[in-house]
């Protein structure tokens, strides 16, 4: 699974998507809801992001990760829960920005890049993502592909992280009893870059085009957050609505 952007690419997109995330956060409020998570409040999502950024700083540095704090201590005992998550996403850039390029770490995707580019591309694409939960809370409402404003070589990324690294590990959920094996095609209308995934048992994923009776197309963006359920315009086309499919099965949290 390599990556298409740079490990400096990766660090700036952290670095970014993490100012926006907090942000967005303070710009919500830290009590209220937040539309593309239910259960969560602006509070929950900060405490989970804070925790994660240290969790994977820990990782990076080959310190003990179970040692970090855990979101409910986070949540509930951190004073100034901005702050904290200020000084984790600074550490967690400078320690990927001390890693020798040949760091032995832990990395949990399937087919994952060498530990250094794993680490940095799957906090950008976190934090990325969680920004836009931050954004929907400012919101009130999922944003758009526009307000989201994902860059496209980001998103196209993203798509391949998600689909190559994610699931096709474990079962897949998108199929449906006594149903034969069928594919469906992600193709961007803004990028070269095609995948043909294969849905039975489990997902497989080709990055060569293929044969697809039904297609997910529309904007890298659009199909990032699609992919990652943050947003629904992205256009489905063949036989099986895929984007339904998707949306209702194929689920990514945290264990």
């Amino acid at each position: 699974m390599p990556t298409s952007l740079t490990f400096e690419q990766h660090l700036d997109a952290l670095d970014r998507s993490g100012a926006r995330l907090l942000a967005a956060s303070e710009a919500a409020g830290l009590d209220v809801p937040v539309p593309t998570c239910p259960a969560w409040t602006v509070s929950d999502l900060l405490a989970h992001q804070t925790m994660v950024h240290r969790w994977a700083a820990a990782h990076v540095r080959g310190d003990d990760p179970d040692a970090m704090p855990n979101e409910t201590q986070i949540r509930e005992g951190v004073p100034d829960l901005p702050a904290f998550y200020s000084e984790g996403l600074a550490l967690l850039l400078a320690a990927l920005r001390a890693a020798p390029a040949d760091l032995v770490a832990m990395t949990f995707l399937k087919d994952a890049p060498a530990p250094r580019e794993f680490w940095a591309r799957r906090q950008a694409h976190e934090t990325t993502i969680h920004g836009v939960d931050a954004l929907a809370a400012s919101l009130g409402r999922p944003p758009t592909v526009v307000e989201a404003d994902v860059d496209t070589a980001l998103a196209v990324d993203g798509i391949d992280e998600v689909l190559r690294g994610f699931f096709t590990r474990g079962r897949c959920k998108m199929t449906v009893d006594g149903e034969a094996e069928w594919s469906f095609a992600v193709a961007p209308t803004d990028a070269d870059q095609r995948w043909t995934v294969r849905v039975g048992e489990k997902l497989t994923v080709d990055e060569v085009p293929g044969e697809a009776p039904s297609t997910l197309s529309g904007t890298a963006a659009a199909l990032y957050l699609a992919l990652w359920n943050r947003g629904d315009e992205a256009e489905a086309n063949g036989p099986i609505d895929v984007l339904k499919r998707w949306h209702a099965a194929q689920r990514i949290g945290w264990t």
